[in-house]
């Protein structure tokens, strides 16, 4: 039997050792751009193995090389997958690998670097948001801010299915998220020790973005 929403944990950190040495070699200032873009495709595959449980499934009857069998397949429309531009896309471009027919969206949002607000430029996602399951992607989840107003407008769009997959969690952020939106799980690989007076995760691994696609 498949699980719902309120079955799933609010936060779980994924502590398979493959995951953290690969966030480990991500951390490190020395990985190139290239490597750094890698690792951040490698787990972003384990981290959507653990996001995806629960998927409602249904039974489709096929022929083995031996004989027929009523088989469990995905049930309902395909997920949507959005990402949180830009540094969402390092995540969506592994999840994608794995899940190839998830539809996929994207919420640009850039932070105000005065005020830690995010600001919107960019939204655009599928449609019949209400019976998909959401699976919002952004590798830091820092002050919350940015992550927050994501899902307020992927829930004004129509979506009730929301789960959020990041690589790094502040506690900060956790904890609002939690307050925002106490129905969206977040899956993640670590949970860092805080923020800086800038709002970057620490000891985190810089930013993601600039990091993922060389740019300062």
């Amino acid at each position: 039997m498949s699980e719902t929403l309120h079955d799933v944990p609010h936060l779980t950190v994924v502590d398979h050792p493959l995951v953290q040495h690969k966030l480990s070699l991500m951390r490190d200032k020395e990985t190139s751009t290239g490597s750094f873009r890698r690792l951040l495709r490698e787990i972003s595959q384990l981290l959507a193995y653990e996001i995806t449980r629960g998927m409602p499934m249904t039974l489709e009857q096929i022929e083995t090389p031996l004989m027929e069998m009523d088989a469990p397949v995905l049930d309902g429309k395909k997920l949507a997958l959005i990402s949180i531009l830009r540094a969402g896309n390092g995540l969506l471009d592994g999840v994608l690998e794995l899940i190839p027919s998830a539809r996929v969206g994207f919420v640009g949002l850039y932070r105000d670097e005065k005020t830690l607000e995010p600001v919107q430029y960019y939204f655009k996602v599928p449609e019949a948001l209400e019976d998909r399951l959401v699976i919002a992607v952004d590798p830091m989840l820092a002050t919350g801010n940015s992550s927050v107003a994501a899902i307020d407008l992927l829930k004004e769009a129509g979506a009730t299915n929301i789960r959020f997959l990041c690589l790094l969690a502040a506690p900060e952020g956790i904890e609002r998220m939690k307050k925002a939106h106490p129905d969206v799980p977040i899956v993640t690989a670590a949970v860092d020790s805080g923020l800086t007076d800038k709002g970057y995760i620490y000891p985190g691994l810089g930013d993601a973005g600039d990091r993922m696609f060389g740019t300062k």
